[in-house]
């Protein structure tokens, strides 16, 4: 599907496997994965919403995180692993666009929010009398509501600008969703303006979010580090980590997916590279923050019980 005259009208992805029963497995182990996250996701969600005792400005915004992760894991797995049942590789030009918007959507708003989090914990440590009055409700949805309209803004500007161009020469994807590094390389159109603009968008948002993230916990842990009580220390630092941990695991997927340019032809490294960037931070989040905090786990064994006490009296 080689140096076609015309342009395209429709889009071939990268297939999991060459051999049919492989390819199978791929499409099952990716929707297992898939399922796990989103039940996970919703979990928090579901938790985070019943458990008034949650309804802070933390748990605010893990449940909003919670919310793109389960949005963000949903554009890309569900359709790449029914493609691959059916054994379909076929995606239409609008689709790859709303594939291409929600998912740069969805990594803004995900990266975004995890700043915003970071400077909730700096309030919350370093001017805890001052707390209930900075991250008011107000404030809070405030926040939220600027990363969500930023996203759009961001989205829409790349997605638009991606589809400007010609795409003559080839109509093959090496990648199993389309994203915009992959449609850059089989694009017929002068690319350089367009790598420019997302390489240094995506620089100074990335820079600027990781600056503010990373001045606000050596604020944090400077200020813990001088608590007299050590349980007091600990308990700052349980609701830190798991953040911080969160916060790697999207910078350093994104930084491999973004900042370094896939081999021409679809590779093992490559497909690995967009799972890590696109599965297994929705994946793991829930797990991270669910295991590292007690408030959540208690949440949820209370509401476990509750549902066994009313299936008892049914």
């Amino acid at each position: 599907m080689s140096n076609l005259t015309t342009s395209v009208t429709e889009f071939l992805l990268m297939e999991f496997s060459d051999t049919r029963e492989l390819q199978i497995l791929y499409s099952l182990l990716f929707f297992l994965t898939y399922s796990a996250g989103l039940m996970g996701n919703l979990l928090i969600i579901i938790i985070t919403t019943i458990d008034r005792r949650l309804h802070t400005p933390m748990y605010f915004f893990i449940r909003n995180l919670s919310i793109v992760d389960a949005c963000f894991i949903s554009v890309t797995v569900p359709p790449a692993s029914i493609n691959a049942l059916v054994n379909n590789r076929i995606i239409s030009v609008r689709g790859c666009a709303a594939q291409i918007f929600l998912v740069t959507f969805m990594a803004f708003v995900e990266f975004t929010l995890l700043t915003v989090m970071a400077r909730d914990r700096y309030v919350a440590i370093c001017q805890p009398l001052h707390y209930p009055v900075i991250m008011n409700p107000r404030v809070c949805i405030q926040m939220t509501l600027t990363c969500l309209f930023t996203g759009l803004l961001y989205a829409s500007f790349h997605t638009g600008y991606t589809f400007q161009m010609s795409f003559c020469q080839s109509n093959v994807i090496n990648q199993f969703f389309c994203d915009i590094p992959s449609l850059l390389k089989i694009s017929c159109s002068e690319t350089f303006s367009h790598t420019l603009s997302l390489l240094a968008s995506a620089l100074v948002i990335g820079v600027a979010c990781f600056a503010f993230i990373t001045a606000s916990y050596i604020r944090i842990f400077s200020t813990v580090l001088r608590f007299p009580v050590k349980e007091d220390q600990r308990k700052a630092f349980s609701t830190c980590i798991p953040h911080i941990i969160v916060v790697s695991l999207f910078l350093i997927s994104g930084y491999y997916v973004y900042l370094q340019s896939p081999s021409d032809s679809g590779s093992i490294k490559d497909t690995i590279l967009s799972i890590f960037y696109s599965i297994i931070p929705p994946f793991l989040n829930p797990i991270i923050y669910s295991l590292r905090n007690k408030q959540i786990k208690e949440a949820a064994k209370i509401i476990m019980r509750r549902k066994c006490l009313l299936r008892n009296k049914a």
